[in-house]
């Protein structure tokens, strides 16, 4: 693995992380939180927390707008977390380096979590948000008619569900997908769980029991809203796929990545092989190289 990751992964470790799966779900949203909230390694103009109405109530938006001329793309990005962990603080940092980067006008949604609210409250949400940024992404400077839509782990796999929404109803499709070591497919037999049966940041024993947490019955589990790689590719959003060598979820990217290809979409996979799960959160080289990527093919 790359030795700054190691480094990263040696210093969590060191502090006595406890497996996200052993711990309730409010420790855990504490304990991700603290890991993830305070960093803002990244300046922008401003950020603005706005709220708008969801079909269940009110969606928290964070808006980030870099020091960029405009009107300027929008990136609408949906948080990691295995559906059941992850906040507006605990994104904002990578955020902002993607707003940075690109420059883009980023909105991070702080969708609906599991178990409270299984499938399909959260991507509901995520649908609704990415929705809104069509209409109103002037509002901090964005066009509305170029907004992309990213996210991490089970953000990714939200990603996904949006690009597929869109495809299947009277919704403009994003620009651009962007998945970055995406959930999506429950098969936990693939190589690269056994190969990472340890981690590190994210076991497969974590991601077995928050898929739990996230689906309400076996229909739910074939839904290819909620395992992408099940369902038919054909005719979505162009898309990076990003994959990390030490990384359970490796290799249901992979596979997602070709299906795209396979069906005709218009894919850039993008593969990390000495990097882990999370990678793109650590302030690390290869992390802003895969930043510099991911914002390379957005403004592509």
């Amino acid at each position: 693995m790359n030795p700054e990751l190691s480094d990263v992964v040696a210093d969590v470790e060191a502090t006595g992380v406890p497996e996200w799966h052993t711990l309730t779900v409010e420790s855990a949203r504490r304990l991700e939180n603290d890991l993830f909230g305070a960093s803002r390694t990244t300046g922008v103009a401003y950020t603005r927390d706005i709220a708008i109405e969801g079909p269940r109530g009110e969606i928290p938006l964070r808006a980030v707008r870099p020091n960029a001329e405009g009107p300027l793309p929008t990136v609408v990005f949906y948080h990691g977390g295995l559906w059941a962990l992850g906040t507006l603080d605990s994104v904002e940092d990578i955020c902002r380096r993607l707003a940075d980067r690109v420059p883009a006008v980023v909105l991070a949604v702080d969708y609906r979590l599991a178990p409270e609210h299984p499938f399909p409250a959260g991507l509901d949400d995520c649908v609704t948000a990415y929705a809104w940024a069509r209409e109103h992404a002037d509002a901090f400077g964005g066009d509305p008619t170029r907004v992309s839509i990213a996210g991490t782990s089970a953000g990714g796999n939200l990603a996904a569900g949006v690009a597929r929404y869109c495809r299947d109803h009277d919704l403009a499709a994003p620009t651009r997908q962007t998945l970055v070591y995406p959930m999506v497919d429950e098969d936990f037999d693939r190589p690269s769980y056994h190969e990472n049966a340890d981690g590190p940041l994210l076991t497969p024993a974590a991601v077995e029991h928050f898929w739990e947490k996230y689906v309400r019955s076996p229909v739910d589990r074939a839904n290819p809203y909620v395992a992408p790689l099940r369902g038919d590719q054909a005719g979505l959003a162009p898309a990076t796929v990003v994959t990390a060598g030490h990384d359970p979820l490796r290799d249901e990217g992979v596979a997602y990545a070709e299906a795209l290809d396979d069906a005709g979409v218009s894919v850039q996979h993008r593969h990390y092989p000495a990097a882990c799960h999370g990678f793109c959160s650590t302030n690390t080289n290869v992390a802003a190289s895969a930043m510099a990527d991911l914002a390379a093919d957005l403004r592509g």
